[in-house]
């Protein structure tokens, strides 16, 4: 099996450690094969799009959501290190309101798999990351929403020391509280 699964606080993200051939001459291993990710997580998947970012030190992106269309994400790092949130905003779910964070480093070359139905954001804690991410159903601005990023409610453990740098749609003035979600889901 090219993946080591390990499950987390909810118990359908999943953490994915590749296994890596490396040697003198640096490393290969294998983002992804549709039939080990099945193998290894259960998961019958499609995934229709690719999306990669470049973020500096302390930006922080999410925690974003579709509330149509929503989208299944399998998420790792090519450079640089980001603590990785998924947040489980499924009104129905026994984890709703629950959050996992990880890690996820050029180094460890971790992957998260977060289903689709949950918010996912992450900061950048190196100078700058690339961040790629795998997706199962296509981006559609129409549908997006953010939850606050710092919710009293919800008490994510962000390791930054500094405010962070957000996007406008990422304000506290202009995202949900979870509670709002809540309100408009049910």
């Amino acid at each position: 099996m090219p993946y080591d699964v390990q499950t987390t606080e909810i118990h359908d993200v999943l953490l994915l450690t590749p296994k890596v051939f490396g040697d003198d001459r640096g490393f290969f291993y294998e983002s992804f094969n549709q039939r080990d990710f099945a193998q290894a997580t259960g998961q019958q998947v499609t995934f229709v799009q690719d999306n990669h970012s470049r973020s500096k030190k302390n930006v922080l992106r999410g925690l974003h959501f579709q509330t149509a269309q929503p989208q299944g994400k399998l998420v790792r790092v090519t450079a640089g290190e980001v603590f990785d949130v998924a947040l489980d905003i499924r009104p129905d779910s026994p984890t709703c309101g629950k959050w996992t964070g990880h890690r996820l480093s050029d180094e460890n070359k971790q992957q998260l798999w977060v289903p689709a139905g949950l918010a996912h954001g992450f900061v950048v804690l190196s100078e700058f990351a690339e961040f790629l991410y795998k997706t199962t159903d296509y981006y559609n601005p129409e549908y997006e929403r953010s939850i606050v990023w710092n919710d009293p409610d919800l008490a994510i453990a962000w390791p930054i020391d500094a405010p962070p740098t957000l996007s406008g749609k990422d304000q506290p003035q202009n995202a949900l509280t979870f509670r709002e979600w809540l309100e408009q889901a049910r």
